[in-house]
């Protein structure tokens, strides 16, 4: 069994001007810098073998701000948010209600939530065979939780996708 803290990226730039960035690499803003500082300090006595994160700088920077050299840190593409594709950068209030629609088929010149889940799927077939009776952490996306609730908890992507978001200090699975 693998025990996985997922924790969401640090607020960026896009997030304060409430647009929804998929692929974009995004910069963390002051605060997203802060609030990394302030994930550091809640696991500080606290031990990881590893801590995953995405390729994408705002998880793999809130990563490095929260943990230094403390942890090994591993970026992984598979962690990546959803590709909006043509929809990326648009406003969330308009990507939200659209998502369902995605599930299944990809975001016009993007990818569907599906392919986010084989992403996942293949990510946490190989952290189960390379980290069993380990305690690991995810730093990542929407996208990413969702794929966790879906495979280790059972829940439709219908379901995660049009479940109201809110924010917490790390969510623990068991792999």
């Amino acid at each position: 069994m693998v025990t996985i803290i997922f924790e969401a990226h640090g607020t960026t730039f896009d997030n304060e001007k409430n647009l929804s960035s998929g692929h974009f690499d995004i910069e963390l803003s002051p605060l997203g810098i802060n609030q990394a500082k302030e994930l550091g300090e809640r696991y500080k006595n606290q031990n990881f073998d590893a801590i995953f994160c995405s390729d994408l700088q705002r998880s793999y920077k809130t990563a490095e701000i929260a943990f230094g050299n403390e942890f090994p840190i591993v970026k992984d593409k598979r962690l990546r948010e959803c590709d909006y594709g043509d929809l990326t950068q648009h406003p969330t209030e308009e990507i939200k209600p659209m998502k369902v629609d995605f599930i299944t088929k990809p975001f016009p010149n993007g990818e569907s939530y599906e392919e986010t889940l084989e992403r996942m799927k293949e990510f946490l077939d190989n952290l189960k065979k390379n980290y069993d009776n380990k305690r690991v952490m995810i730093i990542g996306h929407r996208a990413t939780q969702y794929g966790l609730e879906h495979w280790i908890k059972g829940v439709s992507m219908q379901d995660a996708v049009t479940a109201p978001f809110k924010w917490q200090p790390g969510w623990s699975y068991q792999l």
